[in-house]
C-alpha cells in the first residue's frame, strides 16, 4: 500500500514539487485536492496538469494521444 505523503508545504514529496514547478496551476502551484491529474510524457516531462473540477477524460484522452 501507499504511505499518505505531503503534496504541498515544506514537507512535500519531491516528485510533487517537480510536477508543480514545471504544471503550474490556475489560482498557483499548489495541489488544491487530492484528484488533480498530471499527464508525463516518456521522457519524465510533466506536460499537462488537469484541475479535480474538470472533467478531464477528452482532453486527457488528446493529450495522451500525442505521446504514442
Amino acid at each position: 500500500m501507499f504511505a499518505k505523503i505531503d503534496v504541498n508545504g515544506g514537507n512535500a514529496h519531491p516528485l510533487f514539487n517537480y510536477l508543480k514547478e514545471k504544471q503550474g496551476g490556475t489560482l498557483g502551484n499548489f495541489i488544491k485536492w487530492n484528484f488533480t491529474k498530471f499527464v508525463v510524457d516518456k521522457e519524465g516531462v510533466p506536460v499537462a496538469r488537469f484541475a479535480p473540477t474538470q472533467d478531464p477524460i477528452p482532453k486527457m484522452e488528446e493529450e495522451i494521444k500525442k505521446y504514442f
